[in-house]
């Protein structure tokens, strides 16, 4: 199986309704709340960084929701992406 192939893909819903494939790049903790790092499906070189919160379904299991955080906490993100990260994918 390739590379691409191990990663999850998570189905988000956009501001217009619309359905995007995302693939889970990483998770990552900053001041104790957890993110993560996910790429477009058919754009990879498009990054988005989203805040991960856990809720429960309907059975009582847990399930994460992804919600955007604002663009001064999007910021502080980038660059701890940035400067965390880019030399993993180098390696």
């Amino acid at each position: 199986m390739s590379e691409m192939e191990d990663r999850e893909i998570v189905e988000l819903e956009t501001e217009n309704g619309e359905s995007v494939s995302m693939y889970v790049e990483r998770y990552f903790y900053y001041n104790g709340e957890e993110f993560v790092l996910l790429s477009d499906a058919k754009a990879q070189d498009d990054h988005y960084i989203m805040k991960v919160e856990p809720l429960p379904d309907e059975d009582g299991q847990e399930m994460e929701e992804f919600v955007p955080v604002d663009d001064e906490l999007m910021e502080q993100l980038i660059h701890i992406v940035e400067t965390t990260f880019d030399g993993d994918e180098e390696a």
